[in-house]
């Protein structure tokens, strides 16, 4: 009896780690401080750099702000701007953009500035090229 009981409880731990946001590839807890919890980001601030995007091997599991990740909407992942800042991103050399709200952390690969959901990034053909160069802008809070 004892046996079965702590088998079935380890089974039970080891299924609830593999969907925490921790077992997540490139996750970290606490990447520094870099906003306050009711601080927003600047309006017209903007940044430059690579970005890509990311999905199927996250959709359906929780970002960084608690939400369920959905890689049909238009979303991305950032390192340091407050959720729920909303930026208009370009593509610089073919000049097509997307409007998304960030609703995670990231990216961690490289110098990247930005992953986009899937749907995010085709609408600026990163789906072609898996990363490139764009300008982002904060539009809104």
């Amino acid at each position: 009896m004892l046996l079965a009981l702590v088998c079935s409880s380890a089974f039970i731990v080891g299924c609830a780690g593999s969907d925490s946001i921790a077992a997540r590839r490139g996750y970290v807890r606490f990447p520094g401080k870099h906003y306050a919890s009711k601080e927003k980001a600047e309006i017209g601030t903007t940044i430059s750099g690579e970005a890509s995007y990311y999905g199927p091997g996250f959709h359906g599991k929780k970002t960084a702000s608690g939400e369920i990740f959905n890689q049909n909407d238009l979303t991305c992942a950032h390192k340091k701007f407050p959720f729920g800042t909303v930026l208009k991103v370009t593509r610089i050399d073919n000049g097509e953009s997307v409007v998304v709200r960030v609703n995670d952390r990231g990216p961690y690969v490289g110098d990247r500035i930005l992953d986009l959901s899937v749907a995010a990034g085709k609408k600026i053909g990163l789906d072609k090229v898996g990363h490139a160069k764009v300008n982002a802008e904060v539009i809104g809070n």
